[in-house]
């Protein structure tokens, strides 16, 4: 079967099996056209999308008044998206007439030097992180996507793969949690089928969720798993754990359980979007130590009280991780100056003064 080929559609199927909650439903009541059908977009192509609807699955377009209006690509609709369309059931097609407000969106910096926010999925009430077991694992990596997710508005769930390819599973379980603070992690062999269970539990039907992760963690093997289904997947490079591009599109999959999975192409450059309030979350735990800092404009580099500094010397916290959110912090405040003029230029002002006040300052 081709991929532009349209599947059987679903029996009996509700709204509320798409995701459709009262969120949807209050301002879909807003919108004119009485033969508007509410639909999802599950899969895009080039110029068209495939969206499923409670009637049945179409191929649809985008109308030419929302593509007039956008500022940008991503003003269009992406998987998970949810609407109102116009659609003729004769032909298996319609035409997507209003594009919903989204309730969450999981989204980064796209890749390359331009300033550009590259949505990942939408709508999704989980967002699983999965690391493998190998030497793919790195805890600031997760960091950053744990950010990335708290800022979307889904709830995050660290997933440690590959657990047959390792001889202290738990040992890598308990690092995450140190650095994963309110975020369950579990431990599992997609291969073995073992640990699925605990990621069904996130899957009850009309929920949607996303797996996010480097290529070759194993993402296609847990939905195999979870759908008894057969994704396509590929194994990783031998000589470096590296994985290998098996997903290219966002396709959202509809599982047995009734909950909704959207399998995501690796990433292999994280960077972030937009994301302060993810990093909040995220570094909850220094946060709050800065709470206890003596000083409330304490920048946490050998000030007199400094509650941080305390907690690295006691070993209540790590070194790499301050290094870590100070670093996500730079790259968020920088894109900040390069979108929004007036704080470069706040910034410019903060340091003139830093400057002037230590020219004045005597020489000891």
């Amino acid at each position: 079967m081709s991929t532009m080929e349209l599947k059987v559609p679903l029996p009996n199927l509700h709204l509320e099996d798409l995701g459709w909650t009262s969120f949807f439903a209050s301002h879909f009541e807003n919108l004119t056209g009485s033969e508007l059908v509410p639909a999802r977009v599950i899969e895009e192509f080039k110029g068209f999308y495939r969206v499923k609807a409670a009637q049945g699955e179409y191929l649809a377009e985008i109308a030419g008044k929302i593509q007039h209006h956008a500022a940008g690509r991503e003003d269009f609709s992406r998987s998970g998206r949810l609407g109102g369309i116009l659609a003729r059931p004769e032909e298996a097609r319609a035409r997507i007439e209003y594009i919903l407000p989204r309730k969450t969106k999981l989204s980064r910096k796209a890749a390359g030097r331009e300033l550009n926010e590259q949505i990942i999925a939408t709508n999704l009430d989980t967002a699983f992180v999965v690391s493998s077991l190998n030497r793919d694992f790195n805890l600031r990596r997760i960091e950053r996507y744990l950010t990335m997710i708290w800022d979307s508005g889904a709830r995050p769930v660290v997933l440690l793969n590959k657990t047959d390819l390792c001889a202290d599973a738990s040992a890598y379980a308990t690092e995450v949690e140190c650095i994963a603070v309110g975020t369950p992690v579990y431990l599992l062999s997609a291969l073995e089928g073992t640990g699925l269970e605990a990621v069904e539990d996130y899957l009850v039907c009309g929920t949607t969720a996303a797996f996010v992760g480097s290529s070759g963690v194993g993402k296609s093997t847990i939905i195999n798993g979870l759908a008894n289904a057969d994704l396509r997947v590929q194994p990783v490079r031998e000589q470096d754990d590296r994985g290998q591009h098996t997903t290219t599109s966002r396709q959202m999959i509809f599982l047995p359980s009734g909950g909704i999975v959207i399998d995501t192409p690796g990433m292999r450059e994280l960077q972030l979007w937009n994301n302060e309030e993810g990093a909040e979350r995220a570094f909850d735990d220094i946060a709050m130590l800065a709470q206890s800092c003596r000083f409330r404009d304490c920048a946490h580099h050998g000030e007199p009280g400094c509650a941080i500094a305390l907690a690295i010397n006691h070993g209540r916290l790590q070194p790499k991780r301050l290094e870590n959110y100070r670093k996500l912090l730079a790259e968020l405040r920088f894109q900040e100056r390069k979108m929004d003029p007036r704080v470069a230029r706040q910034d410019k002002e903060k340091w003139k003064k830093i400057h002037k006040a230590m020219r004045k300052r005597p020489n000891r």
